[in-house]
């Protein structure tokens, strides 16, 4: 098994607490890639220490001096509301910087108020080193590690971390509050800038000049978001003074509910908290956009925006209670293979079942066969008809997915590039997310195939699904008739070529939309398998492969002699022959000249 050494980890501590601080550092001696390159004993010290470093270090990922968590524990004195406090003003100042809290023990009202302040994470003291370790690089890579709580993709969706927000100012001050609003809309407008270059900075590809404009860029913008910060700032808020209720304007928002309670699970924390952090992340990019920005035509493109983010999220909704149920009835990791196919179909079934409704029925009228029926469609119950076409055709060629539950699951390693990556590592949390929304978005179109193929023109259908731009008979033909031919071309050329090459397609979020990337894993019983058109192709890319090194040196050596033969054979040929031409001229000129001279002294 190959492993590569992680990336280093800087990382700030703040603890009252000396003996702890010592013992921290002590702990994460066996692991020299972590260093704790700043300790505090109070928030003030914290504040102060923390801008002098930046101040003389880049904040850029690729500086080895550069901030990358920072290690809050919540048994600050006085009182727990001291590190809260600090918590939020940590995450105002610095909104890209990872905080991980920590306490002695674990209250669910304090955890709850420190999620609500802006804090990715949350471990208790006594977590074996280890574990730390691998938390401390999730929480830094930008997953959050929750041990309690925020476990499900419903509370991900009800309780949504709001932007840090001051207190609102006194009535009595109405310049106050007009300087209150900008400060908030610059810096919500900064902040968002910030969020997206720091996105196209995670890109590997990016050329070295864009990612020198956009590192400059970045850091102008933190620069303008400092100088807004300070001076549209009122003066209660400076002095951090409790303010009087909001303006009149604004109607006061209702009291929020109290939190529930959160129920600790230590024996699966690490794993429920992965996936609480896959689908958290692929939640947030689906309310980044869904247009599909490649050249190949999906199913869940006909839908409206709104309908297609509405099934997406109920199929990560499914999948969570796919995985629930399995883990409570205790299914091996050895029968996850056998179960797979199992598995989808019941995905697909329970996503169909209510993204349409269970009693959807269509008015007779809008049948394609209102002829012949006597009573209303029931929807659901043709739709799931198709049950061994969906799967042939688009469930069993999901990549992956037994490695991804075993590795959710199991916690068994995760294979990248040929190298086994341990749960929680960035590189396993990477491919986990890519195969995560690639499930999602796959399942997503095995809902909508059905639909398509059994009721694509009924007029309540288009009314209540399709996109606007989709509407007409023509276009949905034209769309059909698109994927009819994507399934092709996919079954004949693509899928063999990706056979051979060792590499699986996938669809996945990015900031603008689906976008289409490659993963590399052996496939050689696939290929093995191919027979037809398939193993045709296959055959013409190893005959490419096997002749064209060769067939490029041959005419590499031809065009070689060719060149030698003009420059060196026919050009010297010529140049002699040439200069022999031009000597004869002038010998002809030199003896006619000798000649008139003769006859002239004559």
């Amino acid at each position: 098994m190959i492993s590569l050494s992680p990336p280093p980890l800087n990382v700030m501590l703040i603890e009252s607490d000396p003996q702890f601080r010592q013992g921290f550092a002590l702990c994460l001696e066996p692991h020299p890639d972590v260093q704790v390159v700043l300790q505090a004993d109070s928030d003030r010290m914290a504040l102060r220490l923390l801008q002098q470093w930046l101040n003389q270090h880049s904040v850029d990922a690729t500086d080895p001096f550069s901030l990358d968590l920072i290690v809050l524990s919540l048994d600050l004195p006085p009182a727990e509301s001291v590190a809260i406090a600090l918590c939020r003003d940590l995450y105002r100042q610095y909104p890209t910087l990872p905080i991980l809290t920590m306490s002695t023990e674990a209250d669910p009202a304090l955890l709850s108020a420190v999620f609500q302040s802006g804090a990715m994470g949350y471990c208790r003291k006594d977590t074996v080193t280890t574990d730390l370790v691998q938390i401390m690089r999730q929480v830094a890579a930008g997953y959050p590690f929750w041990v309690q709580g925020m476990e499900s993709v419903s509370q991900a969706l009800a309780v949504a971390r709001p932007s840090p927000s001051p207190p609102v100012v006194s009535t009595s001050r109405p310049l106050a509050g007009v300087r209150h609003n900008l400060r908030q809309s610059g810096l919500a407008q900064i902040d968002a800038a910030i969020a997206q270059i720091n996105a196209q900075l995670a890109n590997p590809n990016l050329p070295l000049l864009d990612q020198l404009f956009l590192t400059g860029r970045r850091r102008e913008l933190r620069a303008s978001r400092w100088l807004v910060n300070r001076l549209l700032t009122t003066t209660q808020e400076r002095s951090g003074l409790e303010p009087p209720p909001p303006l009149p304007s604004s109607p006061p928002p209702p009291p929020s509910p109290p939190p529930e309670p959160l129920i600790l699970q230590p024996e699966s924390t690490a794993l429920r908290s992965i996936q609480a952090s896959l689908f958290d992340t692929t939640i947030a990019k689906l309310h980044l956009g869904l247009r599909n920005l490649t050249n190949i035509p999906l199913e869940i493109d006909i839908l409206r925006e709104d309908r297609k983010q509405e099934l997406l999220t109920l199929v990560l909704r499914k999948l969570e209670d796919v995985l629930a149920e399995l883990r409570f009835s205790q299914v091996d990791v050895a029968q996850l293979a056998d179960k797979r196919s199992l598995i989808l179909q019941d995905l697909w079934q329970a996503t169909t079942t209510e993204f349409f409704g269970r009693y959807y029925t269509l008015p007779l009228a809008d049948s394609p066969t209102a002829q012949l029926q006597q009573t209303p469609i029931e929807m659901v119950d043709v739709l799931l008809q198709d049950a061994a076409i969906v799967q042939a055709e688009i469930l069993s060629k999901i990549p992956m997915v037994t490695d991804f539950l075993a590795h959710l699951l199991f916690q068994v390693p995760l294979m990248v590039d040929e190298i086994a990556y341990a749960a929680g590592t960035v590189e396993a949390m990477t491919q986990m997310e890519a195969l995560l929304q690639n499930l999602t978005i796959q399942v997503g179109n095995a809902v909508i195939q059905p639909l398509l193929n059994r009721f694509g023109n009924v007029v309540t259908v288009k009314q209540n699904f399709y996109d606007r731009r989709l509407l007409s008979t023509r276009e949905i033909e034209r769309f059909r008739n698109n994927l009819s031919w994507k399934y092709r071309v996919e079954r004949y050329f693509q899928e063999p070529t990706a056979i051979f090459e060792s590499r699986y397609n996938l669809f996945v979020l990015s900031e603008l939309g689906i976008v289409k990337t490659s993963i590399y894993s052996p496939r050689s019983q696939e290929l093995d398998t191919l027979s037809g058109l398939g193993l045709a192709v296959t055959l013409t890319l190893e005959a490419r492969d096997a002749i064209a090194p060769r067939l490029r040196s041959a005419i590499s050596f031809v065009g070689t002699g060719v060149v030698y033969v003009l420059t060196e054979v026919i050009g010297r040929g010529i140049g002699l022959i040439g200069r022999g031409i031009i000597k004869g001229v002038g010998n002809v000129v030199q003896d006619t000249k000798f000649s008139r001279n003769s006859q002239r002294w004559r």
